[in-house]
């Protein structure tokens, strides 16, 4: 079959598309798109690995639009969605018009390859958005600070357009957007929280984000990637597609970072650190309590560390700095950043408090899927012991030694889930500190609770993947959430 014509959305209708990956989140990249092609008259068979049982809510999400769509669009086709779970056809990826893959495939999976020796354009929820988005798109990637960082300049951006876009890895499509944002007449902002296996995606499309920024690049998901510099690679895609007048931030205190610029196309590359930057780099750092910005030789203060009440630890200022240059760079003025650092609540599962109970302290940090997000959380709440760490899961083929040093200074006992990393993860810790496996949520917060005592903190912070006893890390985040609120009751009761 002949490759399906891009170039306009009306092309969609009739054209036969397979969507490779649900999904389990009910606005996530494969839900974001099948419902997207539904919406436009497409015709999707949706396929996965996992099972119907696994993917029920899912299923059920798709059926519910697909009821809803066929109601409410009478100018237009709108077929019933064809399930293949639990198992792959050849015939969905060379007898369509175009294959939608999930970031969680992996590029060299033998059928997207077979799709692409068959002529057959794979695209993903945020290349076809990429396409169409009539305005400005931000981007940010990185392995830690992402989320927050594009929360916080989506919150900044809010003040030149009370409709800003934040989606992407964030847990939501941005084709859910897609189809409003076209009608409007105004320019919206719009940023992209991007993965890696997000930006993939966008590799060769030829359009670029305006303002591109990576918060830092520290080895992960090398279960995915050959190496770390496999990774980097696909990290460094935020750039690749850009032009030169497009905008390049990065993390001046990462050495490798130099190394990146000098790769980079763009003209106007500025830089976020948390200490004066060197001669020759403009942008936004930190100096004291004092945020400042360094920009056509003029430096000024635009905020302060104090300002951040909920963006606690050298990690927050960070991301505070990285979302005010973009959001500066963006138009948006210095009492309107100041404005949102000072009230920007954070985003759940990212080192939250979640309350205090009989002096102990609960903390859900269940986004920490890499060691550095949990020497992050231990460096914050660590007070010389007192921590009962709630860890494990799925390895991601990282190492653990660094991790484990400050887990044996910070920890007083650590329960680990059941899992790939199990293993690598009770070694690098070693025996000085006393350890309890767990099969649920519910027998880590047993074993933990067990051990707690006053001014303690039991803290999920994983730092490994969260596949195996849950579907995802926000569903162990909220199983935490749950766990809490359920001692919480019977606390009071």
């Amino acid at each position: 079959m002949a490759p399906l014509d891009l170039s306009s959305i009306e092309n969609f209708k009739d054209a036969m598309v397979t969507v490779m990956g649900l999904g389990r989140f009910k606005q996530g990249s494969g839900v974001g798109a099948a419902k997207w092609l539904m919406r436009h008259g497409a015709q999707i068979v949706i396929t996965d690995l996992k099972t119907e049982a696994e993917l029920q809510e899912s299923v059920d999400e798709i059926t519910k639009w697909y009821t809803q769509y066929k109601k409410e669009y009478k100018d237009r086709p709108i077929y019933a969605p064809v399930f293949v779970l639990g198992e792959h056809h050849e015939d969905d990826f060379t007898n369509v018009d175009l294959v939608m893959q999930n970031p969680g495939v992996v590029r060299e999976s033998e059928f997207v390859q077979l799709a692409k020796q068959n002529g057959i354009h794979v695209e993903s929820d945020v290349s076809l958005f990429f396409r169409y988005c009539p305005f400005l798109i931000y981007s940010v990637t990185g392995t830690r600070g992402k989320s927050t960082t594009t929360a916080l300049l989506g919150e900044m951006l809010r003040n030149l357009h009370p409709k800003a876009v934040i989606a992407g890895n964030i847990t939501r499509s941005p084709l859910e957007d897609l189809d409003w944002l076209l009608e409007e007449k105004a320019p919206v902002p719009i940023v992209l929280e991007l993965s890696s296996w997000l930006l993939e995606s966008l590799e060769g499309l030829g359009i670029g984000p305006q303002i591109a920024l990576l918060t830092n690049a520290y080895k992960d998901h090398l279960d995915r990637y050959k190496s770390f510099e496999h990774y980097l690679w696909a990290k460094e895609l935020i750039f690749k597609e850009q032009k030169p007048d497009q905008y390049a931030l990065l993390n001046a205190d990462q050495e490798l970072m130099d190394e990146i610029a000098s790769r980079i196309v763009s003209k106007n590359v500025y830089w976020f650190s948390s200490k004066p930057l060197p001669s020759g780099k403009e942008g936004v750092f930190s100096d004291g309590d004092e945020l400042k910005r360094s920009i056509g030789g003029e430096v000024k203060t635009f905020a302060h560390v104090h300002d951040l009440t909920t963006l606690k630890g050298e990690h927050n200022v960070m991301n505070a700095l990285g979302a005010s240059l973009a959001a500066h760079l963006g138009g948006v003025s210095d009492q309107q950043i100041h404005q949102a650092l000072k009230a920007f609540v954070g985003l759940p599962g990212r080192q939250q408090i979640l309350g205090e109970l009989e002096g102990v302290v609960y903390v859900n940090d269940t986004t920490a899927t890499s060691p550095e997000g949990v020497i992050a959380a231990l460096k914050r709440f660590g007070n010389g012991g007192n921590i009962i760490l709630i860890a494990g899961g799925s390895s991601k083929g990282l190492g653990f030694d660094e991790m484990a040093a400050l887990v044996r200074m910070q920890c007083k006992y650590v329960v680990l889930f059941e899992g790939t990393a199990l293993d690598d993860l009770s070694r690098a810790i070693g025996p000085d500190v006393p350890m309890a496996r767990a099969g649920s949520m519910a027998d880590a917060m047993k074993s933990a609770g067990a051990q707690a005592k006053l001014g303690d903190v039991i803290l999920l912070s994983p730092g490994t993947s969260s596949f195996g006893i849950f579907k995802n890390e926000f569903d162990r985040g909220e199983q935490f959430n749950a766990a809490f609120e359920q001692i919480k009751k019977s606390a009071q009761s």
